[in-house]
């Protein structure tokens, strides 16, 4: 396969770009992001590119690919719901509209949050956006596209969050995360997990479109 990374610098994407490394599956990766990963890798080709609602400046550069891996997001804490919709909603679907026009037979798979309201209906604000964006790239013309509902993520290999108070309490429950992994899998996951499922469902699709955190952590 030859795949597309947003977000390839935050924790989920520094656990899912590698897993795409690493797999011998895959043979070609880009990673789309405004600044380097700092990683080195025969596979790999890093596009720079500031503006996440515009992409005709790199459309060429954008065809070929079987899969796509969207891990950018953002926090809804202290944000109003236009603002929060505009980085979620508004980012997500400019990406996925242009892929799915130039990569129609393209995979894309989208992480979400346990939790997110697909009646849009809901009083979580986060919950109601989310929801939208699931529904609506499930109406794009991409082959498939799955949508992965994680809830705790444990960061391994290195990942690190990007916000400093996540990582801080990373750092300070660090010896409990293998232990709740263990005994609570529907509640807690980890980046190889995530990468491993996502890199799964791109190759051999599942049977539904919206993945909760069981099914992740049995891909």
């Amino acid at each position: 396969m030859q795949v597309i990374i947003f977000g390839a610098t935050g924790m989920v994407g520094q656990g899912v770009l590698r897993e795409c490394l690493i797999d011998p599956g895959i043979a070609r990766v880009v990673a789309v992001g405004r600044s380097p990963t700092g990683v080195s890798n025969v596979k790999l080709t890093e596009i720079m590119h500031d503006d996440f609602w515009d992409y005709s400046a790199i459309e060429s550069q954008l065809t070929g690919f079987d899969a796509s891996f969207f891990c950018l997001g953002v926090s809804s804490i202290g944000m109003s719901e236009a603002r929060y919709r505009h980085l979620t909603y508004d980012l997500t679907l400019a990406a996925a509209t242009t892929l799915a026009r130039l990569n129609p037979r393209m995979i894309f798979t989208y992480v979400t949050g346990a939790g997110t309201d697909s009646t849009e209906q809901g009083s979580r604000m986060w919950a109601r956006v989310k929801g939208k964006t699931e529904n609506d790239l499930l109406k794009l013309p991409f082959r498939a596209a799955y949508m992965f509902r994680p809830g705790a993520i444990q960061p391994l290999y290195g990942a690190r969050s990007k916000t400093a108070w996540v990582q801080a309490v990373y750092t300070a429950t660090w010896p409990l995360w293998s232990v709740l992994r263990w005994i609570s899998p529907r509640l807690v996951t980890s980046t190889e997990q995530m990468g491993r499922a996502m890199i799964h469902v791109a190759g051999s699709g599942f049977p539904r479109k919206v993945l909760e955190m069981e099914d992740i952590n049995s891909l």
